[in-house]
């Protein structure tokens, strides 16, 4: 910190007490004596004296907006202790301290109110003289500053708590003024001399020594400027000059700050970290991992915590507790270098001095160029223009070069082969330190440095601008504002005024200037200090036409430009092969490039030309092509009509393309486009013109012609071919089953193909019957099943209960079928067809059930439902199957015994009912009706017992019966209507062995009359293993029937005993009587005897079931077909 006389005034025989400036720093107002003056703050002219006072003036004060205004009319006035000698309002206006003679600081609120009392130690004899609160900004509390005449700056917040420890002074301060921002202190007194200070009291430096004592000093707002008034009527303004102290290497930077900090940055990252020294900092030096602060008194060594190249955490590693005197300070790792004038000294961190080297003149520059520890090389540069080299462990020395003028900067290269050197006419010299030839000079520079990645490049700064210099091309110059103080990378680091920056400097002029010269590998060099995408694209591909592949490589990965590496590798291919043909490679390079004549022109110098060809091709340049081909060469002009139709198809011209193909006789190509668009009069034109064996062309256009509808047209393509397989494909896919038959009666080898697809079809179109037609002439019959049962399945799931009990009647005459067919399967397939016929009469009867408790209405009478819902609870005694509801089945049957007066039955469905679970909409009325029927007679109704009657043994059987649909005493079946579900006057009897199902009709046909002299009884014949109940051929009483004899015939035993008859029994039955189900083979043909002849029954001829004449005929009237298996009534039998 230098002080520098800016003016200087004096007032004879006047002291000077207070000084206050205006707030825009323009004007400065002195009291002197009586007087009041105002100075011009620039030259320190008078502009006006103020007259009027009496007496002597001894404070003056500047408002801070130009006017003054009282809150109150009246004044406050408030006694004090001891005379107020200071006072000073805090930031915001709402504090007052009053510093006192008896050593007291008294703090007070805007209505004079003592909020905080500070007594200092040495009372009376320590008046306070002096006292400023701190104007920064950025302090989070009020400091004042308080000075007082027991010698001791002391610092206090607003609440009365001292900050730190009493800083004592020589003399006796009679005043105390800080910056505009707080950052430092001024002050003066009896030692007739203004010091500077920190904000925390450390002392800085001398501002003017005077001829008496300094009585006030205030500094310019906003500036480094100081105002000091004297005892004998001296004023003078001094300018603060604040030298940089600082030291970089590489990227690090060192500066003084606030004069007692030190701050480190790091220039890549921008980390900073601030080392407090609480001291005058005086020099900093900086190398590698060690930091020196040089004190007043003493010289601090930092070393970093770890190798780490990012960390910046600094540790003290010595401290050398000495005063030095020295114009520059360099470190080293384990040395300090002081230099004084001519004198360079080397010291030990112990304060050890090792060496000591005198020079022949003044030392103007010095630089670590570093080296192993504890031998590091300093570059050195004196005012007489000579340069030296200095080791730090050699006594001796060495001169690099004599230069005729003085030296500013200095800096070496990173392979230590060549010297910069800025001498004081501002010239760059570069010498090759080696033979110490001048290799070039440049005017204007102040200062320079080498890059530290790339040898042949340095830059320079002067006169506002920036200059790079690669190799020994010329300079590329920028506009910069400051002092350039290194180079590294792509990085120049620049020192504008205090602040030090990184300045990213693209490396594109000096890549270029090696571009013109074709030294590429040198330009990549320069590009991997940072340039642009565009620069890394000019290098590859300058490179790349220069045929350095390498460098192209380099330089293409970096702009990751997969197309030209592909095709740099493929040459590197080629050139480990053996092709070593400079222009064919060039060639492929320009015809990447677009240059396409030039490209051509080469691969026809290298006997090429195919490539050209399809270089032009390509690119659809055909009209070059042709030229470049000439009319010569007919394989090549097919080649290219070929192309050319490619290109005309993908350029969305397609019809032009066809016609191309045709012509270039690429007849695949032409009917694929042609195919693709749908145009079917050129395509059976093409079709009709193909000799049958191009059989690929002709597919194609068959295929093409089924795609488009046009089955015609593929019907005779096929037929041209001679495709019969096709053929039949082609009338199976269209449904065209009349061609595919008539195909198949010429062709039997395709019955398969044509039958199977047509069974399918007609399964998927509900025509059932005659699929399985189709299935059987195929001999499918397995597949026919499969597609019954997935039919039957999905109409269980859909509800469709009639279509369920169908399908399965269905599938059971199907099952027999195969029975019929095929021995092996026979057992199978009839246990499957008893299943399935059983199934479909279960799903048949549960349709009615369904029907009344899923819709509103019910077309069947009560006794219907009721008869239907007791058949069903009694064939359900074992597995009940998918679909069908047991609460459905209970619910229908309670409600309807109810209406029929079955009220047992009722109440035991109730009841059956609790024991399942039950679905909500149905929980109320089951819950009403179970309540209901309490009220009833546990009792049925007597004519609904009557009617479950056994005709063979006349037993009143259960309304419900676990046993099944059998009597429970005779153990013979029941046989229903399948229309009401009414038990028929029918019993089933069986042929005697011997006697054949033709003879049996013939024999019943007979109808012998009940007159016949022959007897016939009944016997009970018991051969151990089968009781049997047969007629004897006489009768004990010509009277009797043997069906009617039976009526009175009491059965025991659980086993069911079937009725048998003879010959002669069987001539006794009337025909109209008999009831016979002629069952296909392998199945034995059933026969009923009616025992109510005047009860009519009518027996379906193709499922068997029995009716109620009447219930059929009307049955039929409605439905056209027999309800249970739909046989359509004019069908023959």
């Amino acid at each position: 910190m230098r002080a520098v006389l800016a003016w200087k005034e004096t007032i004879r025989d006047q002291c000077v007490y207070d000084i206050a400036f205006k707030p825009d720093g323009s004007q400065v107002i002195i009291a002197a004596g009586l007087r009041v003056l105002v100075y011009d703050t620039a030259d320190g002219s008078i502009i006006q004296p103020l007259k009027g006072h009496k007496d002597i003036v001894y404070c003056v004060a500047y408002a801070k907006d130009g006017l003054w205004s009282p809150e109150q009319k009246s004044v406050n006035k408030h006694k004090v202790s001891s005379k107020i000698t200071c006072c000073g309002w805090t930031n915001d206006g709402q504090y007052l301290a009053l510093g006192m003679m008896n050593g007291v600081v008294s703090i007070r609120n805007k209505n004079g109110e003592e909020k905080v009392k500070i007594e200092r130690p040495g009372g009376t004899s320590s008046p306070i003289w002096s006292i400023a609160w701190n104007p920064s900004k950025d302090e989070h509390n009020d400091i004042l500053a308080v000075a007082d005449w027991g010698q001791k700056l002391t610092f206090y917040q607003l609440s009365g708590k001292q900050i730190g420890k009493d800083r004592t002074l020589t003399y006796d301060p009679c005043c105390v003024s800080y910056f505009s921002k707080g950052e430092y202190i001024v002050m003066g007194g009896s030692d007739k001399q203004a010091s500077l200070y920190t904000k925390d009291g450390v002392r800085l430096g001398t501002i003017g020594e005077q001829n008496s004592w300094v009585w006030t000093c205030r500094v310019k707002p906003d500036s480094n400027f100081v105002v000091l008034g004297c005892q004998d009527g001296t004023i003078a303004c001094y300018q603060l000059i604040f030298s940089t102290v600082h030291g970089l290497y590489k990227d690090r930077y060192a500066y003084r700050d606030s004069m007692t900090d030190v701050i480190v940055q790091h220039l890549i990252t921008e980390q900073k970290v601030r080392i407090k020294c609480r001291d005058l900092v005086k020099k900093i030096a900086i190398y590698r991992n060690r930091l020196a602060i040089q004190l007043p008194e003493k010289i601090l060594i930092y070393e970093l915590y770890s190798d780490d190249s990012s960390d910046m955490h600094y540790r003290i590693k010595e401290k050398i507790c000495r005063k030095f005197e020295c114009n520059l300070l360099v470190v080293c790792s384990q040395h300090i270098i002081l230099c004084q004038e001519k004198r360079l000294q080397c010291l030990s961190f112990t304060s050890v001095r090792e060496k000591e080297w005198v020079m022949e003149s003044l030392i103007r520059y010095i630089k670590v160029i570093g080296g192993p520890p504890g031998r590091e090389g300093l570059l050195v540069g004196l005012k007489n223009g000579a340069i030296l080299k200095i080791f730090v462990d050699n006594p001796f020395p060495i001169t690099l070069l004599k230069l005729s003028t003085s030296v500013r900067c200095l800096d070496m290269s990173a392979s230590r082969n060549k010297l910069a050197v800025v001498d004081e006419h501002n010239t760059l010299l570069v010498y090759d330190i080696n033979s110490k030839e001048l290799l070039f000079q440049e005017p204007n520079a102040n200062s320079v440095a080498w890059n530290t990645q790339c040898e042949d490049m340095l830059c320079f700064s002067g006169n506002g601008y920036l200059n790079i210099k690669a190799s020994n091309f010329p300079v590329h110059q920028q506009k910069m504002q400051g002092f350039m103080v290194g180079y590294n990378g792509s990085k120049i680091f620049c020192l504008h005024v205090y602040s030090m920056s990184a300045v990213e400097v693209p490396q594109s002029a000096p890549m270029y200037q090696y571009l013109e010269r074709k030294m590429f590998k040198e330009a990549y060099h320069i590009a991997c200090l940072g340039v642009t995408d565009s620069d890394w694209r000019d290098l590859a591909t300058e490179a790349l036409e220069g045929l350095d592949f390498d460098t192209a490589k380099k330089a293409f990965i970096r702009i990751r430009d997969l197309r030209y590496l592909e095709l740099i590798n493929s040459i590197e291919e080629r050139k480990k092969r053996g092709e070593n043909d400079n222009e064919l490679f060039l060639a492929d390079v320009y015809a990447y490039q677009g240059k396409f004549h030039e490209a051509a022109k080469l691969y026809k110098h290298t006997g090429q030309e195919s490539r050209a060809l399809g270089m032009y091709t390509d690119l659809r340049m055909f009209e070059y092509a042709k030229e470049f081909v000439g009319a010569t060469d007919p394989k090549s002009s097919r080649i290219l009509m070929t192309k050319q139709a490619d290109w005309a198809k993908s350029s969305k011209e397609p019809r032009a393309a066809a016609e191309m193909y045709l012509s270039a006789g690429e007849h695949l190509k032409a009917i694929d486009i042609i195919g693709e668009h749908g145009w079917a009069d050129m395509l059976i034109d093409i079709a009709r013109k193909l000799d049958k064996a191009e059989r690929e062309p002709l597919a194609k256009c068959a295929f093409y012609f089924k795609k488009l509808k046009h089955h015609g047209y593929a019907s005779e393509t096929y037929s041209k071919m001679g495709d019969l397989q096709a053929l039949v494909q082609l009338h199976v896919e269209t449904r065209h089953w009349d061609e595919a038959f008539s195909l198949v009666e010429k062709h039997p080898q395709f019955r398969n193909d044509v039958f199977v697809p047509y069974a399918q079809w007609l399964a998927e179109n509900d025509r059932f019957e005659e699929a399985q037609k189709a299935f059987h002439k195929a001999g499918r019959q397995n597949e026919a099943v499969k597609v019954l049962e997935q039919l039957t399945h999905n109409a269980v799931v859909e509800n469709r209960f009639n279509d369920a009990g169908y399908y399965y009647w269905m599938l059971s005459m199907q099952c027999l079928d195969i029975a019929r067919a095929s021995e092996d399967q026979r057992d199978e397939m009839l246990k499957k067809f008893e299943r399935f016929q059983h199934l479909a009469e279960l799903y048949h009867v549960y349709r009615s059930i369904q029907r009344y408790t899923d819709e509103p209405f019910s077309s069947h009478m009560p006794e219907t439902l009721f008869n239907i819902c007791r058949f069903l609870l009694n064939n359900l005694t074992k597995d009940i199957p998918p679909g069908i509801s047991k609460v459905n089945t209970l619910y229908a049957l309670a409600k309807q015994s109810g209406k029929l007066g079955a009220y047992k039955l009722a109440r035991y469905s109730y009841e059956k009912l609790q024991e399942l679970h039950i679905p909500s909409r149905f929980q109320e009325s089951i819950e009403l009706g179970s309540l209901t029927i309490r009220s009833k007679p546990f009792h049925d109704s007597e004519d609904l017992i009557e009617g479950m009657m056994c005709y063979r043994c006349s037993t009143n059987n259960p309304l419900l019966n676990n046993q099944g649909s059998v009597c429970i005493n005779c153990r013979q079946p029941f046989i229903y209507s399948a229309s009401s579900y009414e038990v028929l006057p029918l019993v089933q009897f069986y042929l005697e062995e011997g006697i054949g199902d033709e003879e049996a009709v013939s024999l019943i046909d007979l109808e012998v009359p009940h007159t016949d002299q022959r007897d016939a009884r009944w016997q009970d014949m018991d051969n151990g293993e089968l009781q049997a109940l047969r007629m004897d051929d006489g009768f004990d009483d010509a009277e009797d029937d043997p069906f009617t004899a039976k009526m009175s015939f009491e059965q025991g035993g659980s086993n069911f005993v079937p009725v048998k008859v003879s010959r002669s029994v069987l001539r006794s039955m009337s025909r109209r009587d008999v009831l016979i189900k002629r069952w296909p083979r392998p199945l034995k043909w059933e026969y009923f005897r009616s025992l109510l002849p005047d009860v009519s029954i009518t027996m379906c001829p193709t499922c068997f079931k029995m009716f109620h004449s009447e219930d059929y005929e009307l049955l039929v009237l409605q439905h056209n077909c027999c309800p249970y298996c739909r046989r359509p009534i004019d069908e023959p039998n």
